[in-house]
């Protein structure tokens, strides 16, 4: 017997942003204009990221140096 659901189930497309006059993107809704244009950037990395970094390179080196000492 065959599975019904299947036929009148919708197909899934993949809509592209919507080109509006001279190329640039409209958004459907007129209200996220103003937030859309206001989203920050990116950000530095913070203080803690720095300094956990800074900690895996010098502990990297120290293995470096303590594998030379090897052999």
């Amino acid at each position: 017997m065959a599975n019904r659901t299947l036929g009148t189930r919708q197909k899934q497309v993949f809509r592209g942003p919507a080109k509006g006059p001279a190329g640039r993107v409209v958004p459907r809704n007129p209200l996220v204009l103003p937030a859309a244009q206001r989203k920050a950037g990116p950000h530095g990395k913070s203080e803690s990221a720095k300094r956990q970094a800074a900690e895996r390179r010098l502990n990297r080196q120290l293995e470096k140096l303590a594998g030379e000492g090897d052999g």
